[in-house]
């Protein structure tokens, strides 16, 4: 049994014996962090080439949605109690916008999670109706549009807390029976237990070993990083970053993800369920949403590491990985029609460095599917890639999430909105937006899934529609310069998503029906529109989730002499 602690009002700290996959968070070393900051002087800084805002084609002209005197976002009068236990939204300063934004804010601020009097995150879901599970705890994952939409609105403070309490969690040992985690992982999510007789609040987390099929949460680390240089951009604050424990932090989740081993390949070897897709669907491997989360990261990481001897040493490696890494998916990960005829030509059992089909792919596995999915122009990264084995599957997160790190080049980006226009009916249909594509059935269902009844064909991961992918959508579209998809897929989405009350997901090929077990008032749903709306109205958000191209980072984009017939 492992030790949990009790944060009584007093900031007195008791310790317990508990259960051992139990983690809780030790106030006395952590308060001078997260008193009140210093005044900064808060400067938005636009977040990509002007000229690319400028340029963009935008439907209809844009309107003064929210704003204020530093361009962040305001958007209630005020609302005054909201009788949930939880939260008391803020003053905002009302301007015309959709009817339905000032509901999102409002079911926003009551998901709001407190620790001892300050807010430290967003809960996944306020849905009553349904057994909670664990949708009542602050998923790493699940915060992010949250954070983002509080940065936009002008409060960095819940994301500060959040931050810096996920990197407390961080630093304690993580078992799972009797089995140590590296000290780099990031919880899962996290939990705060509420004891009203002994007036106190203790925070447990979760590492994985309270997840379906027991598995740590690799993308966890990858979200922190990046929401550290999103709060850094946004505020202009770069003095969290700098602090020793974040820096400490980074590192951490550096050296477990560049550690050396028995990899012939830069990616990162993962197993199933450790990501968004936290179910069996599988996506063990090299899988697309975990090896862009990765890139991503690995780049805002050189942004955030101090230039000191550790941070040095640390940053030199990352960017070795970069380099191999981005050469790596943009060649070997990429598919457009000409490609996906190559495949279909390969020959197989070929050896030495010589051989045109590197991992043994069997063009007989080729699926009938991807021939009528590929469009003439168009293309997309697939979701995995090992030896013998092509996972061709459209993935939204990571193929949106290559684009905003700049792992795709200017053109795959041009080719991804490309496919997702020519295929709107697949991936969109009447719910922004297929998780992945297209959904497995039958026997392939039967034996990939192990007959998982949440993951039917055309539901919750197995092809369900997410709304909270219209975030990563709309900063995706704004970035390859196609605004007028995000707001197709806006609009598309505002019809339905307060009359449902925020579900998680929706079912069916064209995400015609409310997801089976989906859960009500899902907040990255309610935060995920909210980010894409205000991105629309304000492209200079962007900047926060978005990194320019790396000239030094572009190789030639031809493929090694192996690559060519």
């Amino acid at each position: 049994m492992a030790p949990t602690f009790d944060g009584g009002q007093n900031g007195n700290i008791k310790r317990n014996d508990s259960a051992a996959s139990i983690f809780e968070i030790g106030e006395s070393d952590l308060s001078r962090l997260l008193e009140k900051p210093r005044a900064i002087n808060i400067e938005r800084k636009r977040s990509f080439d002007e000229r690319s805002i400028s340029e963009l084609s935008i439907s209809s002209p844009p309107r003064n949605f929210y704003k204020n005197n530093e361009n962040s976002s305001r958007v209630f009068e005020s609302f005054g109690s909201i009788h949930s236990g939880v939260s008391t939204p803020r003053s905002f300063h009302c301007v015309e916008t959709h009817p339905i934004v000032a509901e999102a804010w409002v079911a926003l601020q009551r998901s709001i999670v407190h620790f001892r009097g300050q807010p430290v995150g967003t809960i996944a879901a306020l849905d009553h109706s349904s057994e909670e599970l664990n949708y009542d705890q602050v998923f790493v994952r699940d915060f992010v549009p949250s954070a983002l939409a509080f940065l936009m609105n002008g409060e960095p403070e819940i994301v500060k807390n959040f931050l810096l309490k996920t990197l407390r969690l961080q630093s304690w040992e993580k078992k799972v029976d009797n089995f140590t985690l590296g000290a780099g992982v990031m919880p899962a999510s996290f939990k705060v237990l509420h004891d009203p007789v002994r007036n106190s609040e203790t925070i447990i987390a979760d590492f994985g070993e309270c997840a379906i099929g027991r598995v740590a949460p690799v993308d966890s680390g990858f979200w922190w990083i990046i929401l550290l240089r999103a709060y850094t951009k946004s505020t202009g604050d770069t003095s969290l970053a700098e602090l020793p424990e974040c820096q400490r932090g980074i590192r951490l989740i550096m050296t477990l993800c560049l550690s050396e081993g028995f990899d012939t390949f830069p990616t990162l070897l993962c197993a199933d369920g450790c990501s968004m897709i936290d179910r069996r669907m599988g996506v063990y491997g090299y899988p697309i949403e975990i090896q862009a989360l990765f890139f991503m990261a690995l780049r805002c990481a050189l942004l955030l590491l101090k230039q000191d001897e550790e941070g040095k040493a640390c940053a030199e490696i990352i960017s070795k990985r970069l380099h191999a890494l981005s050469y790596h998916m943009r060649n070997y990960f990429w598919l457009d029609i000409k490609q996906l005829n190559d495949i279909y030509r390969y020959k197989t059992e070929e050896y030495s460095h010589t051989a045109v089909n590197k991992f043994n792919v069997m063009p007989d596995s080729l699926p009938d599917w991807v021939f009528d999915f590929m469009p003439t122009r168009g293309g997309y990264f697939i979701g995995n890639v090992s030896p013998a084995r092509m996972d061709f599957r459209w993935f939204c997160l990571g193929n949106c999430v290559a684009i905003l790190s700049s792992l795709a080049t200017p053109d795959q980006a041009s080719a991804i909105m490309d496919l997702i226009e020519s295929r709107w009916d697949e991936l969109v249909g009447e719910m922004p937006l297929k998780i992945c594509y297209p959904a497995m059935e039958s026997h392939e269902w039967r034996i990939v899934t192990g007959c998982d009844p949440k993951n039917t064909s055309w539901s919750y991961h197995n092809g369900g529609s997410w709304p909270v992918l219209i975030w990563l959508l709309t900063a995706a579209c704004i970035k390859s310069g196609r605004p007028q998809l995000a707001r197709r897929a806006i609009e598309l989405a505002e019809t339905r998503l307060l009359k449902d009350h925020w579900p998680e997901y929706y079912d069916g090929k064209q995400g015609r029906y409310m997801g089976k077990q989906a859960r009500k008032n899902q907040t990255w749903s309610i935060a995920g529109y909210l980010v894409a709306k205000m991105m629309l109205e304000d492209p200079s958000h962007l900047g926060m989730i978005s990194l320019e191209e790396d000239k030094q980072m572009k190789p030639q984009m031809k493929r090694s002499a192996s690559w060519m017939c």
